[in-house]
């Protein structure tokens, strides 16, 4: 029986964990309402915008966080935790497919068929620099791609991509302001201040 009375939805993320660990099956509700959807979103980013694969991962991840709660270190802030256990299991899909690349069908699993329910003029109007950001991004490096999604995609301080990658910060700011200047130039030709 929990002694605090505070509600679930006002506790931190590390004290919804301790709470885990004691059993609290409304404590884990409240996780995965919170951070269900950024896992998605960042799983469908890194393994190939497969939507399918995205949901699968996240939900191993959280059943990794019920068989042992006690895996978490309640002295580690819980978001930078969670996005370096979501993003080792990438590294580990990543090793998958290589080992598998060999015997492909010749189809480019990056190029996954999406549905687009969307207003199509409203769609139009973002389409080309959508289009060449996406182009960009994918010319761009992986290690300078990584730190720029978890900074900007996933809102992660630099702290805490440093922890997430393994990195020092030094590192982290430097992979950042390679990427930003890097899309900058290649997308100059959609600021018009820069086309003045």
């Amino acid at each position: 029986m929990r002694l605090i009375k505070t509600p679930y939805s006002k506790l931190s993320d590390e004290e919804l964990m301790i709470a885990i660990i004691n059993g609290e099956k409304r404590a884990f509700d409240e996780l995965y309402q919170r951070y269900s959807g950024p896992l998605v979103s960042y799983f469908f980013r890194m393994l190939w915008k497969d939507r399918e694969k995205a949901e699968d991962f996240m939900h191993d991840l959280f059943a990794k966080i019920v068989r042992k709660p006690d895996f978490f270190d309640p002295t580690r802030k819980f978001k930078t935790w969670m996005y370096s256990v979501a993003n080792n299991m990438c590294k580990n899909e990543y090793k998958k497919q290589e080992v598998r690349k060999n015997t492909s069908n010749g189809l480019d699993s990056s190029f996954a068929v999406s549905d687009v329910n969307a207003n199509v003029l409203h769609e139009v109007q973002d389409v080309q620099f959508r289009s060449k950001f996406e182009e960009s991004m994918e010319l761009l490096d992986d290690k300078h791609s990584e730190a720029f999604k978890l900074r900007h995609i996933d809102g992660l301080s630099i702290k805490e991509i440093a922890e997430v990658l393994e990195l020092n910060e030094g590192t982290v700011k430097s992979r950042l302001f390679y990427a930003t200047k890097y899309l900058a130039t290649s997308l100059k030709d959609f600021n018009p201040i820069l086309n003045q």
